[in-house]
C-alpha cells in the first residue's frame, strides 16, 4: 500500500523547524490528540445539525493534514469542510468514515516517522 504522506512535505516541515526531531515529533502527538477530536466535532456536529461546527472541524483536520503531507486525508478534509459551508450534511457521512480510515492511514505513517 502507497504511503499516505507526502515525504517532501515532511521534509520541507522538518526543514522549517530547523530539523528538530523533538519538536517534529511534539507536533505529530498533538495532531494524534486533536485529529480524533475534529473527527468527533464533525460526527457531533452532524447529529445536532450544525453546519459551522462541522466546517471549521473540517477546516482544523485539513490543515494539520497538509502540514504532515497527508495529501488524500486533506483533500477529504476539504471536501467535508465544502459540504459545511453549503450547509449540505446529508451527504457527508460516508466520506467522513472514510477520512477516519485515512486518518488511521496516516496515524500509523506518521508513528513510524517518530520512532
Amino acid at each position: 500500500m502507497e504511503n499516505p504522506l507526502d515525504p517532501n512535505a515532511l521534509a520541507n516541515l522538518l526543514d522549517s523547524i530547523g530539523g528538530d526531531a523533538e519538536f517534529l515529533r511534539e507536533l505529530v502527538e498533538t495532531f494524534f490528540q486533536d485529529a480524533p477530536a475534529q473527527f468527533a466535532a464533525m460526527r457531533a456536529s452532524l447529529a445536532d445539525g450544525s453546519p459551522e461546527n462541522f466546517r471549521r472541524a473540517a477546516h482544523s483536520l485539513k490543515s494539520n493534514a497538509a502540514s504532515f503531507g497527508a495529501r488524500t486525508l486533506a483533500s477529504q478534509s476539504k471536501q467535508l469542510e465544502d459540504l459545511g459551508k453549503t450547509g449540505d450534511l446529508g451527504t457527508t457521512a460516508g466520506l467522513l468514515s472514510e477520512a477516519e480510515a485515512e486518518y488511521a492511514r496516516v496515524r500509523s505513517a506518521l508513528e513510524e516517522v517518530i520512532k
